[in-house]
């Protein structure tokens, strides 16, 4: 079985953990139907990098301060 490298920037792995709690919130629910696990896939690390842009927007962080 060969094996996938995969290097993710800190900002990534962090979008990613958000991304993961939504699919597995959406997959408690019993949302996730058979076969359509990569969209909803898709849909919770769209949401999570809407989440990420929305507090890059609104949030100043200590090294934007002036």
């Amino acid at each position: 079985m060969s094996k996938t490298r995969l290097s993710l920037q800190s900002s990534e792995g962090i979008v990613l953990q958000v991304a993961g709690r939504i699919y597995a919130a959406y997959l408690t629910a019993g949302r996730v139907e058979e076969g359509k696990e990569e969209e909803w896939m898709a849909r919770s690390l769209r949401e999570a990098v809407r989440l990420a842009q929305l507090a890059e927007e609104r949030i100043e962080s200590d090294s934007e301060l002036n």
